[in-house]
């Protein structure tokens, strides 16, 4: 496997800290789900701004190779859900990705989402891990 793009993020404090990236580039204060504060934001909200990107940049991919021009918008909403039985916590991510093709029907445009599922990195990475919806609205 050949490595095409690396980055690090670094955290102090956890969901209640900061993180930033070694080249100087990203700085945010982070905050529980649910605490709000200027400027910061949490984990779960990172994740689906990363994975909302990513797929719509797999999805840009698989118009094109379809030759759809229609402009594309899709948005991730991540969930967290507490699956713990006992004292130990078990809290899984879950996702739900919703996108819209400019100029196609529901149907054309969920052929599509399906596809961009099986190619964006995000996607390959969570399969059969964390629950998952794509749905074209």
């Amino acid at each position: 496997m050949k490595k095409v793009y690396s980055t690090k993020v670094i955290n102090t404090g956890g969901r209640s800290g900061e993180v930033r990236s070694a080249d100087g580039s990203l700085s945010m204060l982070i905050l529980p789900p649910g605490k709000k504060g200027d400027g910061a934001t949490n984990p779960e909200q990172l994740f689906a701004a990363g994975f909302s990107a990513c797929f719509n940049s797999a999805l840009d991919y698989v118009k094109e190779q379809h030759n759809v021009t229609g402009e594309s918008v899709v948005s991730a909403t991540v969930g967290l859900y507490n699956m713990s039985q006992s004292a130990l916590p078990d809290v899984q991510l879950g996702v739900e990705i919703e996108g819209h093709i400019e100029g196609l029907t529901l149907e054309e445009a969920q052929e599509l989402l399906e596809v961009a599922h099986k190619v964006c990195p995000y996607s390959k990475a969570v399969k059969n891990n964390i629950e998952l919806t794509v749905k074209a609205v």
